[in-house]
C-alpha cells in the first residue's frame, strides 16, 4: 500500500464496468510530477422524508429503482432533527432516471439532494479542497480504461479509501496565457476559411513566444518570435509548449467564445491531435450556465473575461480596458478589422502586429497573477473546482458554501424552487437599500458615514433565517423575537439561525486574519492573509443579497424584506442623529451616507 501527497486539480467521473468511477488530477507538491488517482467506492445517494403512510415506504422501495441500499438516519431540516429514509443508487444517472417516479408515491412527502453533480458530493463528503493538499492511500497500476495519456511518467493511483484532507499550505501554479490571432478579410473570423497566423504565449515562470509563420520586418527584436513552417506547426507547437512545461492553469481572455472553439475546429481542419488532457482526452466544451465552457481534463482552463465581468463595473469589459483599470497603463492596441491588413503589409504594420499579440498575452498574464489568488481562496474556501468556480456567479459561490457547510451541520439542504413556485417568486419585489440621491453643487465640510458590513452584520445580530422565521402566527412573548420594522416579520433569537450562523463564522474568520495580518512583519505572509480576508469579506457580503434571488435553495423574501427595512431604519436614524449634531445629509445609498456640517449660527 502506498501513501503519497498530492494537490487536487481537477476532478470528473466515468463509467466503467458499469460504476461511476471518480477520478482525482492530481501533482505532486514541490515537483511537476502527474497523477490521476480513482476511487471506485463512492456512491451516489439521496434523502427521502416520507408522508403520513410512511409505514408503507420502504416496501413500495423496492419495486425496480437500482436501489443499493436503504437506511433511515436522523438530520436536520431547518433545524429540527427529522428522521429521512437515505437512499443508495448504482449510477449517479439513476438519481434523475427515478426521482420523479419516487416523488410521486404516495409515501413519500418529499425528496431531498437529487441534483447537487456526482463530482461535487465526492468533495463535499469527503472534506476535499481543490488546489489543496490531500493525502492518498492505494495501490499504482500499469493502466486504466479511459487513460490513454502519451505521458510516461503519469501515475495511476487505485485508491484503497478517500483521500485525507491534510494540512493548508500555499501551492504554485505553473499559469500560461494564450490569444490567436486571425487573418480576417471578410470581417469576423470564420474558423472554416480564415487561417489563424499568431499564436502568443506568455507564463509566470518566463516563457514569453509568439508563434508564427512569419517574422518582423524591420525590427530586429525577433527574439521573442517562434517562426514556423505551416500554421498546422504553429498548433502543434503550442500544444508541444503546454505539455512540456506541466502547465496547471491555462488562462485566455474570452477563451470560452473564441480562442479555444476556433483553435479547436482549425486543428481538426489541419488534423491536429490536441490531446492536451492529462488522460490523453481532447478538448471538450461542458454546459456552464447559458454558455458552453472549454475544458481539458486535469488542465484548468480560466477566462478572465467571465471573471472580470463578475469583479469590476466597466462601461466595456475588453482586455485594453480592464488592463487600464487595473493597472493605469496602456497596452498595444490594433484594430480587430486591420489585423489581416497588417499582416498582409509586410511593413512597420507587421511589426506592431507582433507587438500587439505578445502585448496580448502578457497583459493577459499580469490580470491573472492580480485575480487568480482570490480565486484560488474562493475554491479553497467553497470547496469546488476553481474551473466551476470561475464561471459561477457570486451567488452560486455563496450556495456551493452553505451547501458544504450543511452537510458539516448535518443539515439537509432545501430543494432549488422550480416551475410555478419559481415564477411566482420572481413576481415578488423587495424594496432594497435607503438612497437619497445627491445635491448638486460642490460641497465642504463632508463626513462620511459608512456600516461595517451592514446587511451581514443585520442577518447575525437579529437571526434573519427562514429556518427560526414565524410567519401567521401571533406570539405573546415578543422578548424571545427580534421583530422586523414595516413587515413585523418575527425572527426567534434561538436558537441561532443556519445561515446567521454560517456567516457569523465567516466574519469571525475574517477578523482573526485581519488581525494577524496586522501583527505580521512579512510583505509575503501580509498578502497571502490580505488575499484570505479579501475572500471571506467577498463572501459575507454576497449572502444577504442572495435570500431574494428566486433560484437560490434558501430563498426567503421575508427575510430579504426584513434585512433591508432594518438596514433602511439604522441609515435613516443614524441620518436623523447627524443632523441633531449639527450635519445635513446630502447623499446616502444602502449602507453609507455623506453629510455636511452646517453652522447654523450664521
Amino acid at each position: 500500500m502506498e501513501k503519497i501527497n498530492a494537490v487536487i486539480l481537477d476532478i470528473d467521473y466515468i463509467t466503467h464496468n458499469n460504476k461511476p468511477v471518480i477520478r482525482l488530477f492530481a501533482k505532486e507538491p514541490g515537483t511537476n510530477k502527474e497523477l490521476i488517482a480513482l476511487d471506485e467506492k463512492f456512491v451516489p445517494y439521496m434523502y427521502i422524508l416520507p408522508s403520513d403512510e410512511s409505514s408503507t415506504l420502504e416496501e413500495d422501495l423496492k419495486d425496480d429503482f437500482d436501489i443499493i441500499d436503504l437506511e433511515w438516519v436522523l438530520k436536520k431540516d431547518f433545524q429540527i432533527e427529522t428522521k429521512f429514509l437515505k437512499i443508495t443508487f448504482k449510477h449517479p444517472q439513476d438519481l434523475a432516471k427515478h426521482r420523479d417516479e419516487i416523488r410521486k408515491l404516495d409515501s413519500v412527502k418529499d425528496i431531498r439532494e437529487t441534483d447537487i453533480p456526482f463530482y461535487r458530493r465526492y468533495l463535499i463528503d469527503n472534506d476535499i479542497i481543490p488546489m489543496d493538499q490531500v493525502e492518498l492511500t492505494g495501490e499504482f497500476i500499469d493502466s486504466y480504461e479511459t487513460i490513454n495519456s502519451q505521458n510516461k511518467d503519469l501515475k495511476i493511483l487505485k485508491l484503497e479509501s478517500a483521500p485525507k484532507k491534510d494540512v493548508h499550505k500555499s501551492q504554485n501554479f505553473n499559469i500560461l496565457s494564450f490569444d490567436l490571432e486571425v487573418r480576417n478579410p471578410h470581417g469576423m473570423p470564420n474558423s472554416n476559411e480564415d487561417e489563424i497566423i499568431m499564436i502568443g504565449i506568455a507564463s509566470n515562470f518566463g516563457l514569453e513566444k509568439v508563434i508564427s509563420t512569419k517574422n518582423k520586418v524591420n525590427d530586429s527584436n525577433n527574439d521573442f518570435i517562434e517562426r514556423v513552417k505551416d500554421e498546422k506547426a504553429m498548433i502543434e507547437r503550442f500544444a508541444q509548449y503546454v505539455k512540456e512545461y506541466d502547465v496547471d492553469i491555462i488562462v485566455g481572455y474570452n477563451s470560452d467564445n473564441f480562442d479555444f472553439p476556433y483553435l479547436k475546429d482549425r486543428a481538426k481542419i489541419l488534423e491536429v491531435d490536441l490531446n492536451l488532457g492529462l488522460d490523453g482526452s481532447g478538448l471538450k466544451f461542458i454546459r456552464r450556465g447559458y454558455a458552453n465552457a472549454a475544458a481539458i481534463k486535469g488542465l484548468i482552463h480560466v477566462d478572465l473575461y467571465l471573471v472580470m465581468r463578475r469583479y469590476m463595473t466597466l462601461d466595456r469589459y475588453t482586455l485594453e480596458r480592464v488592463y487600464l483599470e487595473l493597472f493605469g497603463k496602456e497596452k498595444v492596441d490594433v484594430p480587430g478589422d486591420k489585423i489581416w491588413e497588417y499582416w498582409d503589409s509586410d511593413s512597420d504594420e507587421l511589426d506592431e502586429l507582433f507587438d500587439y499579440s505578445l502585448d496580448d498575452v502578457k497583459a493577459t498574464i499580469e490580470i491573472a497573477e492580480q485575480i487568480l489568488p482570490l480565486n484560488l481562496e474562493l475554491t479553497r474556501i467553497v470547496g469546488q473546482p476553481l474551473f466551476d468556480l470561475s464561471r459561477m456567479a457570486t451567488g452560486q459561490q455563496a450556495e456551493w458554501y452553505l451547501v458544504k457547510e450543511a452537510y458539516i451541520d448535518n443539515e439537509v439542504v432545501p430543494n432549488k424552487p422550480a416551475g410555478m413556485e419559481f415564477a411566482q417568486k420572481k413576481e415578488e419585489n423587495n424594496e432594497g437599500g435607503y438612497v437619497k440621491e445627491p445635491e448638486v453643487g460642490l460641497h465642504e465640510n463632508l463626513v462620511q458615514f459608512d456600516f461595517r458590513s451592514l446587511y451581514p452584520s443585520i442577518i447575525i445580530s437579529k437571526n434573519i433565517s427562514p429556518d427560526v422565521i414565524v410567519l401567521n402566527k401571533d406570539v405573546d412573548d415578543l422578548d424571545n423575537y427580534n421583530v422586523s420594522p414595516e413587515h413585523g416579520y418575527k425572527f426567534k433569537k434561538n436558537p441561532k439561525g443556519f445561515i446567521p450562523s454560517v456567516i457569523g463564522n465567516v466574519l469571525n474568520e475574517r477578523s482573526k486574519i485581519k488581525k494577524q495580518m496586522k501583527e505580521s512583519k512579512d510583505e509575503t505572509t501580509k498578502k497571502s492573509l490580505d488575499v484570505q480576508q479579501q475572500a471571506l469579506k467577498r463572501l459575507a457580503n454576497t449572502m444577504y443579497g442572495i435570500y431574494g434571488f428566486p433560484r437560490f435553495r434558501w430563498y426567503s423574501f421575508e427575510c430579504a424584506q426584513a434585512i433591508t427595512a432594518w438596514g433602511r431604519e439604522y441609515i435613516k436614524d443614524s441620518m436623523k442623529k447627524a443632523e441633531e449634531f449639527g450635519f445635513e445629509t446630502i447623499y446616502a445609498d444602502t449602507d453609507g451616507f455623506y453629510v455636511k456640517y452646517v453652522n447654523k449660527n450664521n
